[in-house]
């Protein structure tokens, strides 16, 4: 008996890191405990109308906008399926933009390249986990969401192709509860993307004092790169990160800074992009949690190439009353050259209109730097340092 114990609580613990610490009333487990009163479960999938077997929206030309689910009424959208043929890299999951619209608006509150919007960055395609957003096999291909999105009188979800190439297959579900009534207190979802080449300080990419001793500071976040900015009261509730790093020095040296309800200096200030992502000391191996993780992490030198990272806050929303504006630093004092993406994800008391996010050409994906790459920087350096001699490639540059 001892023994089936024992192993009982080891299986609880190793469980406890991908439930929800919230164990109140409002958990999840706890909520399905409860008979609901004036709700239908409905759904809008791709599903063969003939009864046939061909359950996939096809042949979706380049420029195309589709409509893919058109709810009219209260409801909350729970849980979205999607996957889509050809795989990447044919087909650039960055060049499909999901865009959703609540009580009718003309204008989107989530638009979001579909990869990157569920934790896919770049033109590729990996399996993930986390309570929100996943997505499953074969190879990352299902795309997962159980974010509930709640509306009051409609809701309007439409793919808009922006590749090159046609989608050949588009399948989807999309379940939902129908309401007699919207909820009180009703909290509209949003999800926004950006993505940016950061720009170096005008005194070099001087990460950890390696080119002088003298390290710039940031205390109001000048130049940071931005995750998210909105009005309204409402709470962030996380954010899907992604890096690409064109040098094996740590990318993540930034500090993340929240500025709540207009205010010039960060409310929230943090202490280095992994501790953001409740890790340590320059990680770059993957992790998962349902509420934070790495989920892709280059297999290079140093930190050099792509990383995804997440972080969700389900029970610790950021809340603000006024306005909430996000942003990180790209290295400490923003030193670095890098390649970031992200989609920020929070709920509002009223649909919100989204600032633009960057189009094709600026969503166009800078590659990997190689060890090819190192090589030609080795050629610059013995071209510098000296005319004649041999350099070997890890002289000191004298201070000046």
């Amino acid at each position: 008996m001892i023994k089936k114990l024992s192993h009982l609580f080891v299986a609880l613990v190793m469980l406890v890191p991908f439930l929800p610490t919230n164990l109140s009333a409002q958990s999840a487990l706890e909520n399905i405990t409860t008979i609901k009163q004036g709700v239908k479960s409905k759904r809008i999938s791709s599903y063969d109308r003939s009864g046939g077997n061909n359950d996939r929206f096809e042949n979706i030309a380049p420029g195309e906008t589709r409509t893919i689910a058109e709810i009219e009424g209260a409801g909350t959208i729970n849980h979205i399926w999607i996957t889509i043929s050809p795989e990447a890299p044919e087909l650039n999951r960055s060049d499909i933009i999901l865009r959703m619209y609540w009580d009718g608006n003309d204008y989107p509150s989530v638009e979001s390249p579909i990869g990157p919007f569920f934790g896919q960055g770049w033109d590729e395609t990996y399996p993930w986990a986390s309570l929100p957003l996943a997505a499953s096999p074969v190879k990352g291909n299902a795309l997962v969401s159980y974010f509930r999105m709640p509306f009051a009188d409609g809701a309007l979800i439409e793919i808009e192709n922006q590749a090159d190439v046609k989608i050949g297959a588009f399948y989807y579900y999309i379940d939902y509860i129908e309401q007699e009534k919207p909820a009180a207190y009703l909290a509209y979802f949003h999800a926004w993307y950006n993505q940016q080449i950061t720009e170096a300080a005008p005194e070099g990419e001087n990460e950890w004092g390696l080119l002088s001793k003298e390290v710039g500071k940031n205390p109001v976040g000048e130049r940071n790169y931005k995750i998210m900015e909105t009005s309204g009261k409402g709470h962030y509730v996380g954010v899907n990160y992604f890096v690409n790093s064109p040098t094996p020095v740590w990318y993540g040296e930034g500090d993340d800074m929240f500025f709540i309800d207009g205010a010039e200096k960060p409310t929230l200030h943090g202490t280095g992009t992994e501790d953001y992502f409740n890790s340590s000391w320059c990680p770059n191996e993957k992790y998962a949690h349902a509420y934070f993780g790495y989920a892709r992490t280059p297999d290079d030198i140093g930190w050099l190439g792509r990383t995804h990272c997440y972080r969700f806050h389900i029970d610790d929303p950021v809340h603000f009353d006024q306005s909430l504006l996000f942003t990180i630093e790209h290295g400490h004092n923003n030193y670095l050259t890098l390649e970031m993406a992200s989609v920020a994800y929070w709920y509002l008391d009223k649909p919100s209109k989204l600032f633009p996010i960057p189009g094709k050409e600026e969503r166009k994906l800078k590659p990997v730097v190689n060890f090819l790459d190192m090589h030609r920087w080795r050629h610059e350096w013995r071209k510098n340092m000296s005319e004649e001699g041999n350099p070997w490639g890890n002289e000191r540059i004298k201070e000046q």
